[in-house]
């Protein structure tokens, strides 16, 4: 039995966290969860009170929130080298951190009607959808990577959000995302984590 815990369900974000688990390489234990059962259980909710996967448990730690789950596994194994060193990590916590705001709160208010009105925009912490979407293509245009040339965490939750965007038409068909998802999920990591996790649908 591992003292890492991934709490997941097939049909979720705890897909982002598979696909990371796997490029770390380490052993850990599984436990799926169901909508409106186990995932609003009290057992699970004393793990993540918002019911909702995934979540992690790494001995005695407990993490949720996909960005934070990247970067905290990013962290524990550093013999993955999934984060670049301490002094170089600004562009890693920038788009890492971008994917988990701007960019999810702009596709998600989209797909669900929502139009922030240019009244708005200094409200919103993304400003307005096309500059978000304009931002997102420089961040995946400059290099293979978003942080240069080598893989990291910021690129398994960046490159989750693409590609779930360019797979479900929240995002426009840009030649520099669909690209970028290719190079990403070209990984043998990501193809571990689809087996295991299966079809979305």
């Amino acid at each position: 039995m591992s003292d890492l815990t991934f709490y997941t369900n097939p049909r979720s974000r705890g897909r982002i966290i598979r696909w990371m688990l796997e490029e770390t390489g380490v052993d850990y234990d599984t436990a799926i969860l169901e909508y409106g059962t186990t995932m609003k259980g009290a057992e699970y909710l004393a793990i993540n009170p918002m019911g909702k996967v995934p979540a992690i448990k790494h001995g005695n730690t407990v993490v949720t929130e996909c960005a934070a789950i990247c970067a905290y596994l990013a962290d524990a194994f550093p013999e993955a080298g999934l984060a670049p060193p301490t002094h170089a990590r600004g562009d890693y916590y920038r788009w890492l951190f971008f994917a988990a705001g701007p960019l999810e709160s702009a596709v998600v208010n989209k797909a669900l009607g929502f139009e922030v009105t240019t009244e708005q925009e200094v409200m919103a912490g993304y400003g307005n959808l096309d500059r978000t979407l304009d931002t997102l293509e420089i961040a995946v245009s400059r290099w293979d990577f978003v942080t240069g040339d080598s893989f990291t965490a910021a690129d398994v939750y960046l490159g989750s959000q693409v590609s779930w965007g360019l797979a479900f038409n929240t995002l426009p068909k840009r030649g520099a995302f669909e690209a970028y998802v290719k190079r990403v999920t070209s990984r043998a990591a990501y193809a571990r984590a689809q087996e295991k996790d299966g079809p979305m649908s």
